[in-house]
């Protein structure tokens, strides 16, 4: 459970069917590895983002996109970070990310 006392995405999502990777998810990941001082959140979204979409993850991305936004990366630090990453990990891989945050960008507004 978040702080909030409301159950997290990923518990909600696969609480009862894999328990421990949910566990590790909300304690380890985002209770641990997201909150350390080195990175703000800010930078961690934006390397989490280039890597998912580097990589083709597109079942996460729609998700970081989000918090990235929510972090305060802009819609347009986004698209450029996109655009850069095309040269490096290849063009379908940004084209997909892009996709994916105009959509998202349509959706929720620039600010999600």
């Amino acid at each position: 459970m978040t702080e909030s006392t409301q159950p997290s995405g990923a518990r909600t999502l696969l609480g009862e069917f894999a328990p421990k990777l949910v566990e590790l998810t909300d304690e380890v990941l985002f209770g641990d590895v997201w909150e350390r001082p080195g990175l703000s959140p800010r930078d961690r979204s934006l390397v989490t983002v280039t890597t998912l979409a580097a990589l083709c993850r597109t079942e996460q991305l729609d998700f970081h996109l989000r918090t990235a936004l929510k972090n305060g990366l802009s819609k347009d630090e986004l698209v450029e970070a996109l655009t850069h990453l095309a040269f490096y990990a290849g063009w379908p891989s940004a084209m997909s990310a892009v996709t994916r945050l105009k959509s998202i960008v349509e959706e929720t507004g620039p600010a999600a």
